[in-house]
């Protein structure tokens, strides 16, 4: 590693303000992150197409672009990876999956249009499981991503190379998705923050339902102001995306400063009765003194949960049929296991199911808002589990409690899903073997800018992402 790699690990929100200073300049950024990247990804694993020379060419038309005098964007010059779902013009987008090893498409997702419009810098993709199911980072084509913190753990996922990579800070920025805790899982278990907005809050185009009201895409980023910054430049409303909301995205580049004092919050530590490893439980407990000395009225509390097991496992059947009924008819062998398994839950529900399943959606709904008349935030675990092992699909059992299949243990995320209220994983502190936890915060429907001002409130009483992996470590790490 270079003395410039530095720079790496600042904010994102630092990093712009020595763009627009001209202290730095967003060559010298892009290089430094690239010095990062080939120092550390070879053991980690998290970029897997990186496009060095193209990357530096956009950071020198983006100094040309603010020596010009030229107006410039909210990421202008910020390097920043694609998850590897997203399609980006001349340079390949996976998915994961063997079918798509050498698929180069000649557009770019609306996501990764906006980012770019906004200024930043496309360094590379970040990897994902196979068409993003899963919580744990692994496909054929490039092998599993490790965790930063414990490279023999997993990094989760789907957008677990996202997370991985802002960790190890070869990136400031990232995107993910999240339908089961896609953002938010990998965000936990690698010590950095991921935000599940609201359904339409980011547009989304293309995909193949853009009628499915479970899966979000969002920011991701070391800090709660960086992910509010990316927010702003790709929140908006877009007609392609037929639940896109109008509201102005500026509004989330502002400061997130906020008294809370008097605000009542609820307190879950298992959501309900979810079974909760000791060690996530006793660092989540830990954040309640926190939230007390910012002011607010912590009680235990938790919504009813009911029903909200086979009403995710229906609904997710279905939008795997939607997306992936014809790649597993037509290429069945090259398709993993749990593709299956979620396209063969889908076709087998019945119309009684589908409708039972939106009922209970819309209960789940109804309760939560009304339950957040009275608390304006829930809080709680992102995961019920620590980092596992990497060499595991998943972790066989939570607290002793057997684990049925691949997302059993994801429920603590999934519930929210159900309620389509946003929700933010933010680092709130270590297990005893060293291994990070995320708090999960919940806002009311819609209400992006109250969550992300008591995610900034946390974070900034808190500091944990401060604590970096051990990069030096890291970079001597040999894996075969």
């Amino acid at each position: 590693m270079t003395s410039d790699t530095g720079l790496c690990d600042l904010s994102a929100t630092d990093m712009r303000a020595l763009i627009q200073a001209r202290d730095i300049s967003a060559v010298e950024l892009a290089s430094a992150h690239l010095d990062r990247i080939r120092a550390c990804n070879p053991q980690i694993n998290a970029i897997v197409t990186l496009d060095a020379e193209r990357a530096l060419i956009a950071a020198a038309r983006a100094d040309q672009h603010q020596a010009s005098g030229a107006a410039i964007g909210l990421l202008h010059g910020l390097p920043i990876v694609h998850k590897d779902c997203f399609y980006t013009a001349g340079m390949r987008t996976t998915q994961g999956s063997p079918l798509f090893r050498d698929h180069v498409p000649d557009f770019d997702s609306l996501i990764v249009q906006r980012e770019r419009a906004a200024g930043a810098i496309t360094l590379g993709k970040s990897n994902v499981p196979e068409f993003c199911a899963g919580s744990h980072t692994f496909n054929t084509v490039f092998g599993a991503t490790r965790n930063p913190y414990a490279p023999t753990r997993s990094a989760g996922g789907s957008s677990g190379g996202s997370a991985a990579a802002l960790a190890a800070r070869m990136t400031p920025l990232a995107d993910g998705s999240d339908m089961g805790g896609s953002l938010r899982n990998p965000a936990a278990f690698c010590n950095v923050v991921g935000l599940r907005p609201s359904i339409g809050r980011i547009p989304h185009w293309p995909q193949a339902n853009p009628f499915n009201t479970l899966t979000a895409i969002g920011p991701m980023a070391r800090t709660v102001g960086d992910v509010a910054l990316l927010l702003a430049a790709i929140a908006g409303t877009d007609a392609r995306d037929p639940y896109s909301l109008t509201d102005d995205p500026r509004r989330y580049a502002a400061p997130l400063r906020r008294d809370f004092r008097g605000t009542r919050i609820a307190y879950c530590a298992d959501w309900g009765g979810l079974p909760v490893d000791d060690d996530i439980r006793g660092a989540t407990d830990n954040t309640l003194p926190v939230f007390r000395e910012l002011g607010l009225d912590v009680v235990h509390r938790s919504p009813d949960f009911t029903g909200a097991d086979q009403a995710f496992q229906t609904l997710r059947g279905l939008a795997f049929v939607m997306s992936y009924e014809q790649t597993v008819t037509d290429h069945g062998t090259q398709v993993k296991d749990a593709v299956h398994w979620n396209v063969a839950m889908g076709l087998a529900q019945t119309a009684a199911d589908i409708a039972a399943a939106e009922r209970v959606r819309a209960t789940l709904h109804a309760h939560l808002r009304d339950f957040m008349r009275d608390h304006e935030f829930l809080v709680g675990p992102v995961t019920q589990v620590s980092p596992f092992p990497i060499e595991q699909e998943y972790p066989p059992t939570v607290a002793g409690v057997s684990m049925d299949n691949y997302i059993d243990w994801m429920r603590s995320c999934y519930y929210l899903t159900l309620t389509g209220h946003p929700c933010i994983s933010v680092p709130c502190g270590f297990t005893p073997a060293g291994l990070p936890v995320g708090i999960q915060i919940v806002g009311r429907y819609r209400d992006e800018l109250g969550l992300l001002q008591l995610a900034h409130a946390f974070e900034q009483a808190t500091g944990v992402w401060r604590q970096l992996p051990d990069m030096q470590g890291m970079a001597n790490l040999s894996f075969r």
